[in-house]
């Protein structure tokens, strides 16, 4: 047999994923893959429990017409600035398909693409995919910062685009707008585009703001700005995210789109238009539940006597286990899953360089959960 595509050796399968799966082996609480255990707003379940009034066939490749307006008006609202329904927006299936989207659109093979790390692993992958070459740039624990002239030593690389995660998996970090004036300026110096994934636009704890870079000067003709609905809304299995860019980009995006997915599902987009109808106090109140649920696991942390960094915003948090002394992060998930019963993931499988002294957990559950899951973590030293 003729040998397989030489991509595919140059990257793993999803370790998030796979840790998931390593939490059911042991019946462990799942707190790597980041998703929620409570149920979406009841409003989107009300709709979607009409499904004898909703489309079961295609609708518009990238994305229906009614979708498409609701989710410019609330973009507009948010970014700062008007968006067209019809020329600005792609739906994707999910932000993972968009971020793909995205890259497929900007790249082509042997282009160069600058990617911060700690990264969501999908990003090295989405770039070897399209046959680019990822540049990384650290960002400095433990308060992941970037050093700017490492940034523009990797600009002058020739980089094509850099992939922004703000804010940011897995540290939690959310850019300043110092930090984002910095980017963006290099990025106008050297005319590269910005991918951005802001899938946690909503979820940024006082006194931090999330900015839009598409919005700072000379920004919005060269960000592909790519967002979903599933931790928003609580909706991870429904996969509707979507790219907002300018029209020319715009249409060479949809073409990707089309030939990726065709399109995403058709009853759920009409089911979450009640979600990007709701009013900011829907917002208001999500960044609270949040705020609450940061509250409670952190303290739950510290009285257990763990190292972290405190998340600026998400639902993440990145936490120093080099006191238990493994070689191996990955063999720590592993022994924390079986002995303990918590999964989390392995932070190597987040950082370009050579990196063992961390684990992701996420607070995405109900507080009921997240109790069970700190009870069990006071007992890690003898465990472990």
């Amino acid at each position: 047999m003729k040998s397989l595509s030489k991509h595919t050796e140059k990257f793993t399968d999803s370790v998030i994923r796979r840790m998931t799966r390593v939490s059911q082996k042991y019946g462990a609480i799942n707190l790597s893959q980041g998703f929620p255990d409570f149920d979406p707003p009841r409003e989107i379940l009300d709709r979607l429990a009409q499904v004898s009034s909703l489309p079961h066939q295609y609708s518009v490749t990238w994305g229906a017409q009614n979708f498409r307006e609701a989710l410019a008006e609330k973009q507009s609202r948010c970014m700062g600035f008007d968006i067209d329904p019809d020329g600005e927006i792609v739906v994707t299936c999910g932000s993972t398909e968009a971020m793909m989207c995205a890259m497929m659109t900007v790249c082509n093979p042997s282009d160069r693409v600058i990617v911060f790390s700690p990264f969501y692993e999908n990003y090295g992958a989405d770039t070897i995919l399209c046959g680019a070459e990822p540049i990384y740039v650290p960002l400095i624990p433990p308060g992941y910062g970037f050093d700017p002239n490492v940034l523009e030593s990797a600009f002058r690389r020739d980089a094509k685009a850099l992939i922004l995660c703000n804010p940011s998996n897995p540290s939690g970090k959310v850019f300043s707008e110092d930090e984002l004036r910095i980017i963006a300026d290099m990025a106008v110096k050297h005319d590269a585009y910005v991918i951005t994934d802001e899938v946690y636009e909503h979820i940024v704890y006082a006194p931090r703001r999330h900015t839009y870079i598409a919005a700072l000067p000379g920004m919005r003709e060269r960000t592909l700005s790519c967002g979903s609905l599933s931790k928003t809304y609580s909706i991870t299995g429904w996969r509707l995210g979507y790219i907002i860019a300018q029209p020319g980009i715009i249409d060479a995006a949809r073409k990707v789109h089309d030939f990726l997915t065709v399109g995403a599902a058709a009853p759920l987009q009409e089911a979450a238009i009640v979600g990007l109808k709701f009013p900011p106090s829907y917002y208001d109140a999500l960044l609270e539940t949040y705020s609450k649920k940061r509250t409670l696991f952190l303290n739950g942390l510290r009285a257990a006597g763990l190292s972290f960094t405190e998340p600026q915003a998400a639902y993440y948090v990145m936490i120093d286990v080099s006191e238990f002394g493994y070689a191996s992060d990955l063999e720590f998930c592993e022994k924390l899953a079986e002995r303990v019963g918590v999964g989390a993931v392995p932070g190597s499988s987040f950082f370009r360089e050579p990196e063992n002294r961390y684990i992701r957990l996420h607070f995405a559950k109900r507080d009921d959960t997240l109790t069970e899951a700190l009870e069990r973590l006071g007992d890690i030293r003898r465990k472990m």
